[in-house]
């Protein structure tokens, strides 16, 4: 049996041993949905088949063990935030067609410069910000292409075997995730976190109050995550040639074409609107972020460029759009609803109120590792869904302010950082090697978790004023 064949076989093995150990703690169906999270995070570090083949996985599965309804989960491989891929990636597509990726791969280089540490902290700190105000995905979306775009211009063909796309893919994914709880905007988990939060306190939850108090927090996880970033081997200090280098060949582009500024436009177009949806959202409840980018992608389809050539034509797009992708961030989704609907996200939960918790810096503790794991396997959204109804009710059992746990709780289902669901699709998507994800993700998380159980002890204990609205 050759190594890749092992890896094959592993993951059915696992999966049985789920089965069977896990089945007097939790429900059959509990037990599969668990089982079946350990054998898809299995494939993608091993990566025996290509990672979309292990995104189709909750089918068939849920298929054989009729866990939940078909509809569930055959629903969520053309989800919304699916379709705002498919809209995203049609109009990047028409990037290469005109020439708008060259162009600003070069802008790119010439405002970052070329040293790879510069790089790294202004690719991670531009995701943050944006992710503070925009949806993770959305995030993740605009800033991988041109990423990519930037490291094959200078020489980085193939981005699965680069060691210099690494760290840069690493701090699209790290940043996109960790900024949404930067501002109640950063995504729908802080808005699950908003409500239970106004009643506990009684009255409404000003954004200010979340601004003030999490900004610092947000400060503390990027600083952790820059050094994770620095640390890592780099096999060169600086990107080709030099800045003076990039500032020549921009000045040596063209003049836009009309393609290249439609295609900008759509883009930029759909971005703005998604983060100016609460002007509209009255007047066009219906349209989300998610179809103001799938409209500008059927629009790539109709509009012309200087040479009266459609911006896209559909055989382009079969052969363009990253369809391994949609699977891959749907395959994350499914496994979500069923480790939700299945009752293991609820059952996990209750296993740890029997836990001899006494409210100090263990409880903070368990409630972070809780956290984060239930965002590793799902969405944050669902994560902060589950866990913290479970945190207040714990703390009020306990007679403690559930406050300082909650802020504890929002900060550690935004820091996901190993397998690829959810945002970190995207990257990986874009050539990121699942086990690079899985290697430095894993001391990512471990370092996090000790730094969000720190960080909520001392508002606990030292800054109780910082925990009250």
């Amino acid at each position: 049996m050759d190594k890749k064949t092992l890896h094959i076989f592993l993951g059915p093995v696992i999966f049985g041993f789920c089965l069977l150990f896990l089945h007097p703690l939790f429900s059959f169906k509990a037990a599969v949905a668990i089982g079946l999270t350990a054998w898809m995070g299995l494939w993608w570090i091993l990566h025996p088949v290509d990672i979309a083949v292990t995104a189709l996985l909750p089918i068939g599965v849920n298929a054989l063990f009729n866990l939940v309804p078909a509809s569930h989960i055959i629903s969520q491989y053309f989800s919304e935030i699916v379709v705002l891929l498919v809209g995203s990636d049609l109009v990047s597509l028409t990037w290469t067609n005109t020439g708008l990726d060259k162009r600003l791969a070069i802008k790119a280089l010439c405002f970052i410069g070329p040293s790879m540490k510069q790089q790294i902290i202004v690719w991670l700190v531009a995701c943050t910000l944006l992710s503070a105000l925009l949806p993770n995905v959305v995030v993740a979306m605009l800033m991988c292409p041109i990423a990519v775009s930037m490291l094959k211009f200078v020489g980085e063909e193939d981005i699965s075997t680069s060691k210099v796309a690494i760290p840069i893919l690493l701090a699209v994914a790290w940043g996109s995730g960790i900024g949404g709880f930067g501002s109640p905007l950063g995504g729908a988990a802080n808005l699950t976190a908003i409500s239970y939060l106004e009643r506990i306190i009684g009255h409404e939850f000003m954004y200010i109050d979340w601004m003030v108090r999490f900004l610092p927090l947000l400060f503390i996880v990027m600083l952790l995550n820059i050094a994770i970033l620095l640390m890592m081997p780099q096999p060169i200090k600086r990107l080709a040639d030099t800045k003076e280098y990039f500032d020549k060949l921009n000045s040596e582009l063209p003049k836009v074409g009309r393609g290249e500024a439609i295609s900008f436009v759509l883009f930029a177009g759909a971005t703005v609107l998604a983060f100016a949806r609460p002007l509209f959202a009255a007047s066009l409840p219906a349209m989300r972020p998610a179809y103001v980018f799938f409209i500008a992608g059927l629009l790539t389809f109709v509009l012309k460029d200087e040479h009266s050539e459609v911006l896209l034509k559909w055989k382009q797009a079969e052969k363009g759009l990253m369809w391994g992708m949609f699977f891959l961030f749907a395959g994350g989704l499914a496994l979500g609803r069923l480790v939700t609907e299945t009752g293991a996200a609820q059952r996990l939960a209750e296993l740890i109120t029997i836990l001899p918790l006494a409210g100090g810096i263990e409880t903070i503790s368990i409630f972070v590792v809780f956290s984060t794991f239930l965002s590793e396997i799902s969405s944050n959204t669902a994560a902060a869904s589950i866990a913290i109804p479970v945190v207040q009710s714990i703390a009020q059992q306990m007679a403690l302010n559930p406050i300082p746990y909650i802020m504890a709780v929002i900060v550690a289902v935004n820091c996901a950082y190993i397998l690829p669901l959810s945002t970190r699709a995207i990257p990986v998507s874009y050539g990121l090697n699942p086990s690079n994800l899985f290697r430095y993700g894993l001391r990512l998380t471990l370092l996090n978790i000790i730094l969000t159980t720190v960080i909520g002890y001392v508002i606990m204990r030292y800054i109780p004023a910082f925990s009250q609205f």
